[in-house]
This record gives C-alpha cells, sequence and structure tokens, in this order.
C-alpha cells in the first residue's frame, strides 16, 4: 500500500525539504518521492545537497537548487546553508561517512549533522528568530541491533549481536555505535523540533554515486570475474550464505520518510523498514545469472561460485 496521499500542505506555507545526501540511493528515491504531485505535505520545495558537485547523471529536474558542501566542516555549513535556514521546514538525513574505527565514526556523523541542525535552527536572524524547522528524519539500519559492523577491530571482540526477529525497543548494546550518537544529538533538540529515526536493511535502489549499492556491486563483481576467468567466490561468512536475509527498497523508505515527517503520531519515534520478503545469498546466483547477467551461467556454492559461461 502506497504512503503517499493527497496534499496536506498551506498552500500558503508549503513545506521545504533540505535532503542531505540526495545523491545515494536514499536520497535521490526521496527527491523522486517528494517531487510527486500525490506526495504527502506537498507540494514541497526541495533542496539537495551532497559533498561534492551534482553528478551528471542526477536528474537536477528534481530539486529546485543543488548545494554541495562538506558537512564536517561548521563555516562552510554555514556559509552554505545561511541562507536557506529561514525555509527549511524539514532535512532529511541520509548522508554517511565511513571510517575503519568506530569511535571515528561516532565522532563524524554526530559532527555532520550538529553542524546542519546548528544552522537551520539557528535562522536567518538572532537567537534562533526566523527558522522554520520543525523535524528531521533520519537514516540509520541493522547496526542498531548487531554492533559496529564496519570496524574490524571492534567486530573481532566476538560482540554479541541481538537475536531477529529485531524490535526497534531493543536495548542498546555496550558497544560504541555512531547510529546511537545520531539518536543521543536528536533527542537533544527535543524541545524545538521533531524527529523520526528510519532503521533500513540492505537498501537497494538507483544510483551511482552510491558505495553501498549492493546489487549494482555484486553484479559488476560478477562481471569483473566472468570477463578475467575468475571463479565467483561469495565474499560474505557461511552464517550469511546459509540464513534467511532481508533488504529495503529505496523507494519504501522514502515513502516511510516523508509520513513520519508530516504525520504527527509518528514524532519522535525509530521505525524499522523492510520489503518484508526473505532470501538467501546461497540462492541469489540463480537470480543473478537470470535476471541481471544475460548469457550467464553459475555453479553456486559455499564460498565458490564458478563462472561456466
Amino acid at each position: 500500500m502506497s504512503l503517499l496521499a493527497p496534499n496536506m500542505a498551506d498552500s500558503h506555507q508549503p513545506f521545504v525539504a533540505l535532503i542531505v545526501g540526495v545523491t545515494g540511493m536514499a536520497g535521490l528515491s526521496l527527491a523522486e518521492a517528494l517531487k510527486s504531485p500525490s506526495a504527502l505535505g506537498g507540494p514541497w520545495k526541495i533542496y539537495g545537497s551532497a559533498s561534492r558537485p551534482i553528478p551528471t547523471w542526477f536528474p537536477s529536474s528534481l530539486l529546485d537548487k543543488y548545494f554541495a558542501f562538506d558537512a564536517t566542516d561548521a563555516g562552510n555549513t554555514a556559509d552554505t546553508l545561511t541562507p536557506i535556514s529561514g525555509e527549511v521546514t524539514h532535512v532529511f538525513w541520509v548522508a554517511i561517512q565511513v571510517h575503519e574505527s568506530e569511535q571515528v565514526n561516532v565522532t563524524v556523523n554526530a559532527t555532520m549533522l550538529s553542524n546542519v541542525l546548528d544552522v537551520l535552527k539557528s535562522g536567518p536572524g538572532s537567537n534562533g528568530t526566523g527558522s522554520r524547522l520543525s523535524h528531521v528524519t533520519v537514516q540509520t539500519g541493522t547496526q542498531q541491533y548487531m554492533g559496529p559492523i564496519h570496524d574490524p577491530t571492534e567486530a573481532d571482540k566476538g560482540l554479541e549481536p541481538h537475536e531477529p526477529p529485531f524490535r526497534e525497543d531493543l536495548p542498546r548494546l555496550p558497544y560504541p555505535n555512531f547510529y546511537y550518537a545520531l539518536d543521543d544529538l536528536l533527542e537533544s533538540y527535543a524541545s524545538s523540533l521533531t524527529y523520526s529515526v528510519h532503521r533500513s536493511s540492505i537498501i537497494i535502489g538507483a544510483s551511482s554515486r552510491s558505495v553501498y549499492n549492493a546489487l549494482l556491486t555484486l553484479s559488476v563483481y560478477a562481471l569483473i570475474c566472468r570477463y578475467e576467468g575468475l571463479p565467483f567466490r561469495y565474499p560474505g561468512t557461511r552464517y550469511t550464505w546459509e540464513h534467511f536475509c532481508d533488504m529495503s527498497d529505496a523507494r519504501v523508505l522514502a515513502e516511510q520518510h516523508i509520513w513520519a515527517a508530516v504525520t504527527p503520531s509518528a514524532k519522535n519515534q525509530a521505525f524499522n523498514c523492510t520489503n518484508g520478503d526473505m532470501f538467501t545469498w546461497k540462492a541469489y546466483g540463480k537470480n543473478c545469472a537470470t535476471y541481471l547477467i544475460s548469457n550467464l551461467s553459475l555453479s553456486w556454492s559455499w564460498k565458490t561460485l564458478i563462472l561456466l559461461s
């Protein structure tokens, strides 16, 4: 069922969105969903931003304006966003920086979000006058329940994740996690704005810029292996090979973000968001051969996927 609905915004005071990380899978889908004539809260004015200039493939017609700035730099963030700080009503945060140390991830990602919110809540006037910012949505994921998956030093400590199924009210794990830092930062603004947190599984969507595009990455990997005549080996663990997994369609995520942004009963909450269907990586190879790579035949087994043609 679609979460899109007829116009809900006051025509004299339209909502103004800033999508931070707009060139990624979730960001592009958000821009497309907000641009839809039937978007909840619409019609929206849509600003998009990322750390680099807008790529040539990005459909710029989705945005009213694009900004490139370094969110880790408070001065650069202020210079870029102050001119729109009296307009933006909603921030859709789908940006991320990942480093090998989870402690660095905590510092960097919290700093980026803090720099953006500080500027937009300050507004163009003194003492925060003129700010219209009312809600922030933040994209996180299942690391909330699994621990610091990006930090090899933490992963090697034998840390125990939560057992699935993952529920939004599960307690925090006793390990460093930059998702927790983002949650705490949002709560620190609770007196002046509302927020929602959106926890996806593996995101699938359309973006050539995102390094987390698993479907594109695996497809390119298979093509390279075929071209080089190399075995197509599964890059994960035996556990992930054999057990069920799920994914999150970036379009579904976008609808959930927008719904939470304009629905009073959804404020100050966290929401899991997955497609609802399950699969195994063990079975993925057949689909890869059938649907993604033409004339590709695979012999599919643990740790070694042999390309036959």
